[in-house]
């Protein structure tokens, strides 16, 4: 009987183009596919390393009913590679995004992380993160940097739907396995050190990094108990320049921002303009840009612990405990320019959508133009917990049942006592002009500054600020029942039914305080030269053409930015009377502005059966099943309500929100789907096999859509561009119709040949809707009566400076005032002008979240092939994917043109050679990814093509003795992004190569 169970399960089991999953802990939902005829028997050779894992793949993937494709560890302790991203691009399909240069998160068949859903053993897991600067964090993608891979035996990513599967991805569900002890009977582990020089980091140091796994069986194998723990640190560099990019104009206008279209414009600068762009091209111009320099810690913390008891030959049950912290320390010092519109001159490529091949503006000596000079810090961790418990019961009879259930937890807060992400800025006042040049692929940014102004510390004063705090926290309580009948005859081989109850609580809050100084604070005088050290600012982009342009700005200031902090506190206060916002009494950690708990619970039956016949005289299986989803979601925001907007001058009005102003709203949400899927295949020879498969998956809204409460973002602008946003608990998940066909041959005892057809009809997508509307009263005082008053006495040429000069004598009580950086203990100074009940209101474009009418197309192929020369240990793995959709943003539309577009399409392809035999293993791996749309609002923003080469040798020197090696984009591949057109350059980083060597020791 227990062979019978054996080759039973070896049918149900799912796999193409496998790993194989030497060690792996077998979930509920993929129990054990090993035929008893794959064992070793006591005369067999056993092989392992790179050839092992290929033989057991293409048994699994052969004997599969259904798609899904995975990779594992070769050895106990060893992963294919340093970071479970990094493997998982190997996969036909797969592709990562890069976070440091390290893979951070997955897209599959185009879907991006968000339509991902990530499995721990067969279990919803958690995610959390701090997201951008400017946001409260609220993504469900999974940070596979948070996990080390030497404590990982395998991952699985199933890319169609099956009803016994947990559903949440329309790209991919993708399993995360980790290791049980009685999979490997009696005492053995492995112990591995190593040592990480990352080369994007200045001067060659070496940080270090351990691992272990430790399993022993005790009375007779009943009992089994393991151990794992990784600890890993990293020191890197990103040097990189980024720009902001004002919406999209139409050759045509003639605003604010816009480049100027005759004699008459305002400016009246039409002849700096060459190739100016049509009148229905469409074109943006820089709004700002600079080079950003990040010197990264990065500490891994990896842990787990595993009770396994098998009583009898036909219960088994696990407790098992998972535990990985991620802390990251990043300190940037940046150096940048921004634009103010005026006295422009630009040279454009040809439509529709124009490019610029440089951008340039001049000032006066008297206008005071900055270049700005910024430090900032972002200290952050991220802790992930998870307890689990499984019992599985198989009698003599064709029945089982299994439990299973979890607690699990992720968080993440800042570590630094200022918040999460901090911005100080500085400044050199005395730009004479200021260019920005688009054609080499690091654009090359210039600025010529006024005799007193040189890019000196001693010419540096202080300015604005933003003190970020963010955290978010989510919680999963999840049980599962499940069960089934196997049968020894006929033509149903098994019927499996369950039902999962998850439930998910969700906390994101975010807060900030701000000083809107941008026109400085403390003189240069008060400001100590010592926090500024002038650092050469080529040879940090060294590696991509433009980087040792003539013209660019020849050095940077490292920031000591703690060290400015507190200059600042003690003389004015930043933190303890910001212009927007509350900290935490005797702290720069921000009061939370916005907190938003999202409930989520999910019961979810399910029933499958699994059938086999011969067709033919040859054998043919179809496993066919139902789920049913039934979701409330409850949103509970609790976010400020401003009251007061203050004109700080030029396009900035600050938002004031005291602290203690907020309103609360409670709503709620309701779904429900029916979630069908079928795989079939068939062999009409030995060799060959056809497969089909058809289901319907879900991906599920992001918390920040989910989230209700209606927030505006500080600054405002005078003229147009002020923005809000609210979520929608009451939203659908996408639903996406799957079908899957391949034919695969195999030729070869660890060779085959495949290809597969995919197509996905997604549905309810969510898009953004937006209103022109006022919000909590504001109002706009750059067109309000207080300022009207002043111009019609001061005259039309009259400064924002002499208005509010004019203000303090006439209209005192409009005016805002705050600290004089030359006296903080004398009399307050003016700052800016006040909204008043009777002025204008103040106008936002607010977005709102909701399910849309549009759908979406998805197909694409994917072919794979699996060559081993032989015995002589060398082999191949080539792997492409066509990745189509009927959707595309059109750079030619202006944003008033709603468009809709799925994001990350794009094609991919890997290929790795490889030598494995006589104890010496070698690799040689590249991955490649097409250009792609990375995400869109009122402009799309785009990634460039890319490819990498990794690398990696080993030696075992003595049985269970192995040295070994490893690099990652041995070639320095930099990475790139842009907006409508290629010239307009949104990122540019130069790649830098990541080697690692060490021991491992197995027994």
């Amino acid at each position: 009987m227990t062979g019978l169970r054996t080759r039973l399960a070896g049918k149900m089991m799912v796999g193409a183009s496998v790993v194989a999953l030497g060690m792996a802990a077998q979930p509920a939902m993929a129990q054990d596919a090993a035929a008893a005829s794959d064992e070793p028997q006591a005369d067999d050779i056993v092989v392992t390393g790179i050839r092992a894992s290929l033989q057991k793949s293409l048994r699994t993937k052969r004997d599969a009913v259904g798609v899904v494709d995975a990779i594992s560890a070769e050895d106990m302790g060893k992963f294919p590679d340093t970071n479970l991203a990094e493997s998982l691009q190997r996969i036909t399909g797969v592709s990562i995004d890069r976070n440091s240069g390290e893979g951070s998160t997955v897209t599959v068949r185009g879907f991006g992380p968000d339509f991902n859903l990530v499995l721990l053993n067969g279990r919803q897991m958690p995610t959390s993160g701090l997201g951008s600067c400017c946001e409260a964090p609220a993504s469900r993608s999974f940070d596979f940097a948070n996990l080390a891979a030497e404590g990982v035996a395998g991952v699985e990513v199933y890319k169609s739907g099956r009803a016994n599967l947990a559903t949440g991805g329309i790209g991919s569900v993708i399993n995360i396995l980790t290791p049980r002890p009685l999979d490997r009977p009696g005492f053995q582990g492995s112990l591995g050190v190593k040592g990480v020089v990352d080369h994007s980091f200045e001067g060659t140091q070496v940080t270090p990094e351990f691992s272990g796994i430790v399993s022993s069986t005790f009375n007779n194998d009943t009992i089994g108990i393991l151990i794992t723990g990784s600890y890993q640190k990293r020191k890197a560099s990103l040097a990189q320049f980024n720009a902001g990019w004002r919406e999209g104009y139409l050759g045509n206008e003639n605003n604010w921002g816009s480049l100027p279209v005759d004699a008459n414009d305002w400016r009246g600068n039409y002849a700096q303009v060459t190739n100016h762009p049509k009148p229905t091209d469409v074109y943006q111009v820089t709004q700002n840009a600079g080079y950003d320099f990040t010197d990264i810690e990065r500490e891994r913390i990896n842990g787990q612990a595993v009770l396994q008891i098998r009583p009898t030959e036909s219960l088994t049950m696990v407790l098992d405990y998972t535990y990985s912290q991620n802390t990251i320390d990043a300190r940037t010092s940046s150096i940048g320019v921004w634009f103010n519109h005026n006295n422009t001159t630009s040279s454009w490529t040809n439509g529709p959508a124009a490019g610029p091949n440089f951008y340039s503006e001049a000032f006066g000596p008297g206008e005071g133009k900055d270049i700005a000079i910024t430090g900032a810090i972002a200290k952050n961790r991220s802790i992930n917990k998870s307890i689990g418990f499984n019992t599985r019961w198989k009698g003599d009879g064709p029945v089982w049942f299994e439990l299973d259930a979890h607690h699990s937890i992720a968080e993440s807060k800042p570590t630094s006592p200022y918040g999460s992400n901090i911005a100080v800025g500085s400044a050199i006042y005395g730009v004479r002009n200021q260019t920005v040049d688009y054609t080499t692929p690091m654009p090359v940014i210039s600025v010529n500054l006024y005799p007193g102004s040189e890019l000196l510390a001693q010419n540096i004063r202080p300015s604005g600020n933003a003190f970020r705090n963010a955290y978010m926290k989510d919680r999963i309580d999840e049980i599962s029942l499940r069960g089934g009948f196997d049968f020894d005859s006929g033509i149903v081989d098994s019927l499996d039914f369950g039902v999962t109850y998850t439930d998910n609580k969700v906390r994101s809050a975010y807060g900030f305080i701000q000083s809107d100084s941008w026109g400085g604070t403390l003189s240069a005088g008060q400001t100590p030269d010592s926090l500024y050290t002038l650092t050469n600012l080529p040879g940090r982009l060294a590696g991509m053409n433009g980087s040792n342009g003539t013209n660019i700005i020849p050095s940077y200031f490292q920031i000591d930015t703690v060290g400015l902090i507190n200059l600042l506190q003690s003389t004015i206060g930043v933190c303890s009377s910001p212009w927007s916002g509350s900290a935490q009494p005797g702290t720069c950690l921000a009061n939370y502005q916005v907190d938003r708990p999202i409930g989520e619970q999910t019961l979810s039956p399910y029933a499958q059966a699994l059938f086999s016949w011969d067709m033919f005289n040859n054998p043919a299986h179809l496993r066919a099943g139902l789920r049913h989803e039934q979701t409330k979601v409850t949103s509970s925001a609790v976010v400020g309500a401003p009251t007061t907007t203050v004109w700080t001058g030029g396009n900035e009005i600050g938002i004031v929100t005291p602290q203690g102003s907020s309103v609360a709203i409670s709503q709620t949400g309701e779904y429900e789907k029916w979630l069908p899927a079928f795989d079939f295949d068939f062999r009409p020879t030995q060799n060959v096999i056809l497969r089909a498969s058809y289901s319907h998956t879900i991906t599920r809204p992001s918390y920040a859509q989910l989230a209700g409460g209606l927030t505006v973002n500080s600054p405002a602008r005078p003229n147009g561009g002020s923005t809000g946003q609210s979520g929608n608990p009451g939203l659908l998940p996408y639903k996406s119709k799957n079908i899957d066909v391949s034919a695969e041959w195999y030729y070869g005892k660890s060779s085959y040949i495949s290809v597969g057809y995919f197509d996905k009809h997604v549905s309810d997508f969510i898009g953004t809707t937006t209103t022109q509307a006022p919000a909590f009263g504001l109002t706009n005082p750059s067109k309000g009566a207080a300022y009207n008053a002043a111009i019609a006495a001061l005259g039309p040429n009259a400064t924002f400076q002499s208005v509010l000069q004019y203000l303090v004598t006439n209209r005192p009580s409009v005016v805002a005032y705050g600290t004089n950086p030359n006296d903080p203990n004398g009399p307050q100074i003016p700052t800016g002008i006040i909204g008043q009940a009777g002025d204008p209101e103040l106008i936002f474009t607010l977005g709102a979240p909701g399910n849309s009418s549009q759908t979406a197309h998805l197909s694409g192929w994917e072919f794979a092939i699996q060559h081993t020369l032989g015995d002589t240990g060398f082999g191949a793995i080539v792997n492409y994917t066509i990745v189509n959709s009927d959707t595309r943003f059109d750079n030619t539309l202006r944003y008033t043109v709603t468009q809709f577009a799925v994001n990350g399409v794009s094609d991919s392809a890997n290929a790795v050679l490889f030598y494995d035999k006589n104890g010496i293993q070698a690799r040689v791996a590249y991955n490649w990814r097409d250009g792609f749309l990375a995400g869109y609002g009122f402009d799309p923003g785009y990634i460039d093509a890319y490819g990498q080469f990794d690398v990696s040798a080993s030696w075992e020197i003595k049985k269970g003795y192995t040295v070994f090696v490893e690099g990652i984009n041995v070639t320095n591949a930099d990475r790139r992004g842009h907006t409508r057109n290629d010239q307009s350059v949104t990122f540019a980083a130069p790649g830098y190569a990541r080697y690692s060597a060490g021991f491992r020791l197995n027994f």
